[in-house]
């Protein structure tokens, strides 16, 4: 980038980040946390971190699904196994990162979860009665899960795209017992430019003015999605 263009970013930029101050730093939407079910947190040591599905599987059409979880109604695209994998891995770091649980790693979990669904086919269609025999099988206090609608990798590079990343991914924490929801947050995500969109300067910080990929753009989603449940969980134990 040339002396000339470089003055003229950053004279569209810092005019907008202005603005970006004085409204206080605006309303992140790629996020939506939905209020905690039940009127106080558990105490939650043990988790089992069941991990995430795809909503729709590598093959299968692009459409509208019910998250089998809460019923909410998504657009989802084809995701691959290997995201799956990915996310599941990064998901599980993230966690250990916070030091505060005893965890059961999605892979510890993918047998159990495997043997039950095998046991009685019906229970694909009920995975929050699957989720809550794998947590009880662990004498887990919660079992977190979710399920990946969207996964759209950048066409373009760093500072050129024809089409932005867009990742969308939703987290659930199960308690085994009843099955109730203790927290559920959701990351919703497609990179637009600082001009297109100025309440949204965390994410250009974030990816440092440049154009993210969907595993760069998922990794924030990621960590923000962790410390708010740790966070949430560790208010309500005061």
């Amino acid at each position: 980038m040339g002396g000339t263009a470089l003055r003229e970013c950053r004279l569209l930029i810092w005019p907008l980040v202005g603005v970006y101050l004085l409204l206080g730093g605006g309303c992140d939407k790629s996020r939506s946390l939905s209020p905690v079910e039940e009127k106080a947190l558990p105490i939650i040591n043990k988790v089992v971190v069941a991990g995430f599905k795809a909503a729709r599987s590598t093959g299968e059409k692009p459409g509208v699904v019910h998250d089998p979880l809460t019923g909410a109604v998504f657009a989802a695209e084809p995701v691959s196994a290997s995201v799956v994998q990915e996310m599941n891995e990064s998901l599980f770091q993230n966690l250990v990162a916070q030091e505060r649980y005893q965890l059961i790693s999605p892979n510890q979990a993918k047998g159990v979860l495997s043997g039950i669904a095998g046991l009685d086919a019906s229970m694909e269609k009920r995975p929050i009665e699957i989720l809550q025999k794998v947590g009880k099988r662990f004498g887990a206090d919660a079992v977190l899960g979710g399920y990946i609608y969207r996964w759209r990798q950048r066409e373009g590079g760093d500072y050129a795209v024809k089409r932005p990343a867009s990742v969308a991914f939703g987290l659930h924490l199960i308690r085994p017992g009843n099955g109730a929801t203790i927290w559920k947050g959701r990351f919703d995500k497609t990179q637009r430019s600082l001009s297109e969109n100025i309440f949204d300067f965390q994410t250009f910080i974030e990816g440092q003015g440049r154009w993210m990929t969907a595993d760069k753009l998922a990794t924030l989603g990621l960590q923000k999605l962790v410390k708010e449940m740790s966070s949430a969980i560790r208010e309500s134990a005061r």
